[in-house]
């Protein structure tokens, strides 16, 4: 492949190819970590940095486009989430939005129900950012929608405020 970027390409070039089919696979199935990490440790004798790793794996996501298997949207309708709530052990005493984030979606939510005996938490879904919805808008919208249908309270510590320390409904 010849990148956009020259140096990038001649990085590519450069690693041998089962390491170019591996990595290839890598972000075929969206596991950028995996794909930068190889690509690092492969080519540090070939003058690969993190920072030329992270560009040559950005090249190939950009090279394989739609091919990229992205991770599926969780549903967020009242239906799908009340049956992933029927079925938890325990009462559902709360449903709690909290911010999450990693390096390959940036900021997302994440959609939990508060359960009492057992006293846990259960992922219910994940609400990433797209250039049509903001993520806390919507987990806010079916996260309500959701306590309402159950009953229960709805708590969004830090709607407005990603990060990790917001106060949690139960710690």
């Amino acid at each position: 492949m010849t990148g956009t970027q020259t140096h990038d390409g001649d990085h590519w070039e450069s690693l041998p190819a089962g390491i170019r089919a591996q990595v290839d696979g890598y972000v075929l199935q969206d596991s950028l970590l995996p794909a930068v990490k190889l690509v690092w440790d492969a080519g540090r004798a070939r003058g690969i940095g993190l920072h030329e790793a992270e560009s040559v794996v950005h090249e190939r996501y950009v090279f394989h486009g739609a091919r990229v298997a992205r991770t599926p949207e969780s549903p967020l309708d009242l239906e799908s989430l009340t049956a992933l709530t029927s079925g938890l052990p325990g009462r559902v005493a709360a449903i709690e939005a909290v911010w999450d984030g990693d390096t390959v979606h940036g900021w997302f939510v994440k959609l939990l129900a508060i359960t009492d005996d057992p006293a846990e938490e259960r992922h219910l879904a994940t609400v990433y950012g797209r250039r049509d919805r903001d993520p806390a808008e919507a987990a806010t919208e079916a996260g309500r929608a959701l306590a309402d249908h159950l009953g229960v309270p709805f708590h969004f510590p830090g709607p407005d405020d990603p990060g990790y320390d917001a106060p949690r409904r139960r710690p």
